[in-house]
């Protein structure tokens, strides 16, 4: 006797490609996929007629900062009348701007201004969403901030994967090496110790860390049993990839400026590429990842909205799958696996991502003619039904 059954349905899995697998039909058991292609006829306590829709795997939004309070208006208007990103940071805008709105905020203050957004990459088939700190950026915030990513997760019922960002970037009238210091030896103990973070992440730039502050930090993450990040090479080539790939990365995002030898060290790895065409297109740059070096060395791709205040206030995982198609030129196929299955393994997840029997049963039923509608039409599209853990939603 299965808990659900979804027939009649046209069914394809992003991990194997995009046509329709033979049998119309699904079964759930116990909040996982018991069965692929099973009798239609099959005991269930409950069946679903998909009416002919198609049936895809959740979506995971791998790369978000999407607990925050406040906005940054002002510096997109900037930016559209041609002021550099990090000049707006080194006058004192950018994570700042967010840092000073986040202290100000409580906790209840904190999460009611980010469920809206939560709630809204949710209602376009999200079932599995990542969030990042990095607005505190003293200890008592960056805990705030983890807490608050708790209590979301708490009240929705997509899987929230809290990461901590406390290596942003470094505060103003901060010495560097006492703040990451405190990060290392105050903070991080309490992030492992209360479980706020799955992950550590870490902002390699000339405007915030650089590698050997990153290689610190993973050793320490590593030592607290926590997976590692890195925003690298988005605005320059400081060779972080390279380096980050000795503590094995879940992935490394960002990447317009990765060399030959980073995508290299990548491959080597087995880290995920994220790549994020929001931040790409709301900061108007011309220079994109290298997709086809990628491909060319196998290193597995992924898209996600970055979602921020500052530089991707994009909360929309469709949107960032139509631009990573037009303007990145990924194919359909790796569209949907970057938001799939190897969005899953960027965030050290195999339990989800794919339609193979094990697999937690978190699943879409889109009124669309094939996956590939989802990248043609950009806006107004929807999952009429969405179940998570097998539940619907």
């Amino acid at each position: 006797m299965y808990d659900l059954l979804i027939h009649n349905a046209r069914i394809h899995d992003p991990a194997t490609g995009l046509p329709a697998l033979a049998a119309p039909t699904i079964a759930v058991h116990d909040g996982s996929i018991a069965a692929v292609g099973c009798d239609a006829s099959a005991a269930a306590r409950r069946r679903v007629d998909a009416g002919g829709r198609v049936l895809l795997p959740g979506f995971i939004d791998c790369h978000t900062h999407a607990v925050y309070a406040g906005d940054r208006m002002a510096e997109h208007t900037q930016r559209l009348a041609g002021v550099p990103y990090a000049e707006i940071a080194r006058a004192g805008g950018g994570i700042m701007n967010t840092v000073r709105a986040v202290r100000a905020a409580t906790h209840d203050q904190l999460v009611a201004a980010s469920l809206p957004r939560v709630r809204a990459l949710a209602a376009e088939g999200v079932t599995t969403l990542e969030v990042k700190s990095g607005y505190g950026l003293d200890h008592d915030n960056e805990l705030k901030m983890l807490r608050a990513i708790r209590d979301i997760g708490e009240r929705v019922p997509l899987t929230i994967v809290p990461t901590f960002l406390g290596a942003h970037t470094v505060p103003p009238k901060t010495d560097r090496a006492a703040y990451l210091d405190t990060l290392i030896e105050r903070t991080l103990p309490v992030v492992a110790a209360e479980r706020l973070a799955a992950a550590v992440d870490i902002y390699v730039e000339g405007i915030a860390f650089t590698a050997d502050e990153m290689e610190r930090l993973f050793a320490a993450a590593a030592a607290h049993g926590l997976g590692v990040k890195v925003h690298a090479e988005q605005l320059s080539d400081i060779g972080a990839t390279r380096r980050a790939a000795a503590f094995r990365p879940l992935s490394a995002d960002h990447l317009e400026w990765i060399d030959a030898d980073g995508v290299r060290a990548l491959a080597g790895c087995g880290a995920i590429a994220v790549l994020l065409p929001g931040a790409w297109y709301c900061l108007q740059d011309t220079r994109k990842p290298p997709v086809a070096l990628l491909r060319e060395h196998g290193v597995p791709l992924a898209v996600a909205t970055d979602l921020n205040p500052g530089t991707s206030p994009v909360a929309s995982l469709l949107a960032a799958m139509h631009l990573a198609a037009h303007a990145f030129g990924l194919t359909p196929n790796e569209v949907l696996r970057g938001v799939t299955v190897n969005a899953a393994r960027a965030l050290g997840l195999s339990d989800r991502g794919t339609l193979a029997q094990g697999q937690r049963a978190d699943l879409c039923l889109w009124d669309i003619p094939a996956p590939e509608f989802l990248l043609y039409q950009l806006g107004g599209i929807a999952p009429p039904r969405t179940f998570i853990n097998g539940v619907e939603t």
